[in-house]
C-alpha cells in the first residue's frame, strides 16, 4: 500500500499582467456641451491617471503563475508591463520583505514569506482544516486523489489534496486553477450558485481538453441540473484521457455550497459509480460538522 502524499499549499494567480488602460471618451459639461477626451468640464487639461504603486506591486507578483514559477528580472518586466529599472526596485522591495526569492539560476520565484500570509486565509485555512479527516478517509478508498475545492469566479481552486504515489497523473495542483465546467469539483460547485451566474458563465467561452470535455452550453446546462437533482457529478475524461472524477457539494451552516470534494481515479479501476456513495458520504459529513461549527471556517 503506497503512502499519501500532502502537496503543500501555494499562492498562485492566472492574470499575465494589468489589463492595458482604455482611451477616455469626451465628457459632458454641466449644460451639456461635450468637452474634448483628456479635459475637464472647465477646459483644463486633465492629468493622466498613473498606476499606483500598488497596483505595480501587484503586477509583479501576477507576472508568476503555474505555468511561470520562476521568472528572470526581464521576464517580469514584460509580464508586468513596466520598465525594467522599476521592476527591479520592486523586486528587491519585495525580497526583502520576503515575498520573492531567488533560486541558484538567477531567477525569481515567490518567497515563503508570501505563502505563510497567503495560508491565513480564513476561507481556504478553517475549510482545510475542517476537510482534512474526510479527505483521509476517502484517500483511503482509493489510494488514487482526494481532493477539496471552492469557486473563484469562472475558475475552481484547489484548496488540499490528498494524492497516492502511483495515482493517475492529474492537471490540478493545491493554489491553482481551473476552468469549472472541466472539472467534477467545479461542476458540482457551478451547478449550486445562482441562475444569473450559471447562464453567465454557458454564454462565456467554454474551453476543451478532450474530445469528451463538456463544451456545449445547452449539454452543460444539463448536467449541471443533474447534479442538482443526484447530489454528485462523475466527471468523465474532460481533462485527461485516464482520469474520471467523483465530485459532491459541501454546505455550510447556512446550507450554501461553499466547496466540493472529489476523488480522481484511473479511468475503469475502479468503476467510478462504486465511488459515489464514499464521495457523497464525505461531503455530507464534512457539511454536518460546519453546521455544527458555524463559526468555522
Amino acid at each position: 500500500m503506497t503512502g499519501p502524499n500532502r502537496e503543500a499549499a501555494t499562492m498562485t494567480t492566472t492574470d499575465d499582467g494589468p489589463a492595458a488602460a482604455t482611451m477616455r471618451r469626451g465628457v459632458h459639461a454641466p449644460g451639456g456641451t461635450k468637452q474634448p477626451a483628456g479635459r475637464t468640464a472647465s477646459g483644463s487639461a486633465r492629468r493622466p491617471a498613473g498606476r499606483t504603486v500598488t497596483s505595480r506591486v501587484l503586477s509583479v507578483l501576477s507576472a508568476f503563475s503555474g505555468e511561470c514559477p520562476k521568472l528572470s528580472l526581464s521576464d517580469i518586466s514584460r509580464r508586468a508591463s513596466m520598465p525594467l529599472t522599476t521592476a527591479h526596485r520592486l523586486v528587491s522591495e519585495l525580497m526583502s520583505w520576503g515575498a520573492l526569492e531567488r533560486d541558484r539560476d538567477g531567477r525569481y520565484q515567490i518567497g515563503l514569506h508570501l505563502w505563510e500570509v497567503g495560508a491565513l486565509a480564513p476561507r481556504g485555512l478553517g475549510l482545510r482544516e475542517a476537510a482534512m479527516p474526510f479527505l483521509e478517509d476517502l484517500y483511503e478508498v482509493t489510494h488514487q486523489h482526494a481532493q477539496l475545492a471552492i469557486l473563484e469566479g469562472p475558475d475552481v481552486l484547489y484548496l488540499e489534496r490528498i494524492s497516492g504515489r502511483d495515482a493517475v497523473g492529474v492537471r490540478s495542483r493545491v493554489g491553482g486553477r481551473f476552468p469549472a465546467h472541466a472539472t467534477g469539483v467545479g461542476l458540482a460547485l457551478l451547478a449550486h450558485t445562482p441562475p444569473a451566474t450559471q447562464e453567465a458563465y454557458l454564454a462565456g467561452p467554454l474551453a476543451a481538453f478532450t474530445d469528451r470535455t463538456i463544451a456545449d452550453p445547452g449539454r452543460l446546462r444539463g448536467v449541471l441540473a443533474g447534479v442538482r437533482r443526484h447530489g454528485y457529478v462523475i466527471s468523465d475524461r474532460q481533462v485527461t484521457l485516464d482520469a474520471v472524477s467523483v465530485a459532491a457539494p459541501v454546505r455550510d451552516a447556512a446550507d450554501e455550497v461553499i466547496a466540493a470534494l472529489s476523488v480522481v481515479v484511473r479511468v475503469g479501476a475502479p468503476q467510478p459509480g462504486a465511488l459515489v456513495p464514499a464521495v457523497v458520504s464525505a461531503a455530507r459529513g464534512l457539511s454536518r460538522w460546519l453546521r455544527s461549527h458555524p463559526e468555522r471556517p
